[in-house]
Formats: structure tokens, sequence, C-alpha cells
């Protein structure tokens, strides 16, 4: 194998390397972004649920009752 067919295949895994990386860094960035999408849904779940407890007539300190 002589130096210019090295260097193509030097030049051709650094291609198929590059893209690859940029695949994943999408993948990520797709990810990154779900998750902030859900964790400001479980956020508006959670204030949700306070503002509805003392309809309800539920107690953040009561206990289950003794056959729990």
């Amino acid at each position: 194998m002589d130096i210019d067919e090295r260097i193509n295949d030097l030049q051709s895994r650094l291609a198929f390397q590059d893209d690859t990386i940029q695949a994943l860094n999408d993948a990520l960035v797709a990810q990154q972004r779900l998750l902030e999408r859900v964790q400001l849904q479980v956020a508006a779940l959670i204030k949700r649920q306070d503002e509805m407890s003392p309809q309800f007539g539920i107690a953040d300190d009561e206990a289950p009752p003794p056959h729990y």
C-alpha cells in the first residue's frame, strides 16, 4: 500500500467519522429538547396537583391507613 492509498483511506475514515459524530450530536440535541419538554410538563403537573390538593382535602402530611 503506497502513501497515496493510505492518505485516501485515512481521509475516507475521517469523513465517515465526521458524519457519525454529526449524527450522534443531532440525536443528542433532539433528546435534550425532549427531556426539557418532559421536565416542563412534570413541573406543570406538580404545580397543578399542588393547586388542586386543597380542593379535595388532600394533606401532604396525612399518614396512610394502618392496613397499608
